[in-house]
């Protein structure tokens, strides 16, 4: 038995109100970053998307080399990571320690040899130093406050621009980098600084609403475009032809100006609120601008098209905490934040849910084979019933409210819905009214079904068996095997097994009819089980657990199986079956990785 990753659903980039976020693109790649993950996500091709996990904090900016074979990726803690792009393995180029603080941005030199990082330190807000040694390439002053942004002049002789939280922008002279002068341009934050391509100028936005335009060589001011966006401007990035900027703005616009002119030669509204506000952008290719909405929708715009984006990008930016199939090609799956997204296979792509949604934590995700739709619940005590047509449109049809905060659901086959809620209490559903509630003297986690037999698996280490007959449940069996608190339950499709995972890392399963353990080997996870997920053949299933791995275990020969290391950096919660042979991993990076299951004879 063997397994082969063949696709990643990346997540996309981490927002914040008001904070620039920085996008950097290369022909049809952008890279960003998410939590501790940077993603290269292929615009054309979501499924072709690579993901680095070389941070032990938080990642803030990454940007590819001029040259690009490498990366420079930083973090929260100050730390320049440079790392291989084209092979497999992402070999660590360098690791430097730069500033005692969260780094905001990083920008390469036109020879891919010096990298200045800038940034929000205590002895210093910006270094710059040689990729290869690390060693000290001049000198960063002239900020009292948090740097934003840094832009390097790719031609020689070398000049970088800051720009920063005193509302100043320091134009540096190289190499190495010395201070020159201090613009005085801006009355308020300058939150981006870019250079052009031809390195002829730059230009720099605030938060004052302000665009303006320098001499590349000199930093002479040399422009002041016409006031045009109505609120902090976030982000902005030149054209391949260093004729054309776009810029994004907290007013939820962004427009394309003709620097020749300083004037707008296209503007697109992306409606209002502040999941529309656009923090971050970067140009793609010859034509594509990509520009971020604070929801992280990523909205490509292409000027020879309408007034709306070409298209938008979904992906979570939260943790994914629970998923299920909806056909042999697509799924769903909830969030941390309280989205549920369905994803396809066959188009790459992941949309959000249509309706009202979740508020907060998706705790579970349930469907039926004798029920059309799907459940979930979440931290906003709903219970919400999902149109899932399996074709990757899903949207709310409705929800209720239930009586405590929900931990676990699942589907009967009469299309009963069951939850387990805090306190101790278990709820049925059916229609959108509340049909059971009980009390039980035992602390449940998790509950599973299959037609009429529903299990709750408890913290005492128990799995008890009910049978549902519309009205009640009536307990048949309690089950005995786990060593921890049980955290998972899975029924096999044809009802025979049940597999128990728990907190411990133990898998025990179960003989349904017979009501005995089968095995107990299934034992070497060494943290909690979040997931478990069955194969239409009832022949073998696959477990997600807290250490970021994913186990695929065999009924016949329950000594084999098949590892999937690091499946999941941070945690792995979901793993689902598309198909005989195509697995789905999810959980703490918001990403969704595919991978293709071989079994032997």
């Amino acid at each position: 038995m063997s397994s082969k990753r063949t696709g990643i659903f990346p997540a996309n980039p981490v927002t914040a109100r008001g904070v620039s976020t920085k996008l950097s693109a290369v022909k049809d790649k952008v890279i960003y970053t998410n939590g501790k993950t940077v993603i290269i996500r292929d615009l054309n091709s979501p499924l072709l998307s690579k993901t680095y996990s070389g941070h032990v904090q938080n990642a803030t900016v990454a940007r590819f080399s001029p040259s690009g074979y490498y990366c420079a990726s930083a973090d929260a803690n100050g730390t320049v990571r440079i790392w291989d792009t084209v092979g497999e393995d992402q070999t660590l180029k360098g690791e430097y320690k730069v500033i005692s603080g969260r780094i905001n941005d990083l920008e390469w030199d036109g020879e891919s040899k010096r990298i200045i990082a800038v940034g929000d330190g205590r002895e210093k807000f910006g270094h710059a130093f040689m990729m290869d040694s690390g060693s000290s390439t001049g000198d960063i002053n002239g900020h009292s406050k948090a740097i934003n942004s840094v832009s390097i002049r790719h031609q020689r002789p070398f000049r970088a621009a800051t720009a920063a939280d005193d509302g100043l922008i320091v134009f540096h002279q190289g190499v190495p980098f010395k201070y020159d002068k201090t613009i005085k341009t801006h009355t308020k934050f300058v939150q981006d600084v870019r250079y052009a391509p031809s390195g002829d100028h730059f230009a720099s936005v605030g938060s004052d609403a302000k665009i303006f335009l320098y001499d590349g060589k000199t930093g002479d001011t040399l422009h002041e475009f016409a006031d045009h966006h109505k609120g902090s401007i976030m982000a902005c990035s030149w054209g391949p032809d260093s004729k054309s900027l776009a810029t994004s703005s907290a007013d939820c616009t962004v427009a394309l100006w003709d620097v020749q002119n300083q004037k707008p030669v296209t503007t697109w509204k992306l409606g209002s609120g502040v999941n529309n506000q656009q923090v971050g952008n970067a140009w793609s290719g010859e034509r594509d601008i990509v520009s971020l909405s604070v929801s992280g929708d990523l909205n490509i715009f292409d000027p020879r098209v309408g007034d709306k984006p070409a298209r938008i990008l979904n992906a979570p930016q939260k943790s994914i905490t629970t998923a299920i199939p909806t056909s042999s090609d697509t799924f769903l799956a909830g969030t941390a934040d309280g989205r549920i997204l369905s994803f396809s296979t066959s188009t790459g792509g992941s949309t959000n849910l249509g309706g009202a949604g979740h508020s907060n934590f998706v705790s579970g995700l349930a469907s039926s084979p004798e029920v059309n739709n799907a459940y979930s619940v979440g931290y906003d005590d709903r219970v919400q019933e999902i149109e899932a047509s399996g074709d990757s449109r899903a949207a709310v049809l409705n929800s209720t409210g239930t009586s405590l905060q929900p931990k676990s659901i699942a589907v009967a086959g009469d299309g009963t819905v069951f939850v387990v809620e805090v306190n101790n209490v278990i709820e049925a559903f059916r229609s959108n009214q509340r049909v059971f509630e009980q009390a039980s003297k035992f602390t449940p986690s998790v509950v599973a079904a299959h037609k009429a037999l529903v299990a709750i698996g408890g913290e005492d280490q128990k799995v008890r068996l009910n049978e549902w007959d519309g009205k009640l449940l009536k307990e048949v069996s309690v089950l005995e095997g786990n060593k921890g608190g049980v955290s998972a339950l899975a029924f096999s499709p044809d009802g025979n097994l049940l597999a128990s995972g728990d907190s411990s890392g133990r898998i025990a399963l179960f003989d349904v009819k017979e009501k005995k353990m089968i095995t107990s080997r299934w034992s070497f996870h060494s943290a909690r089980i979040n997931s478990i997920a069955w194969t239409s053949d009832s022949q073998h299933c696959a477990s997600a657990s807290l250490d970021t791995h994913v186990y695929i275990w065999s009924v016949a020969k329950p000594m084999k199986n098949i590892a999937i290391k690091n499946a999941a950096p941070g945690g792995a919660n979901a793993v689902l079956w598309l198909g005989s042979n195509t697995l789905a991993s999810a959980g703490a990076d918001a990403c969704v990785r595919i991978w293709e299951v071989t079994f032997h004879a």
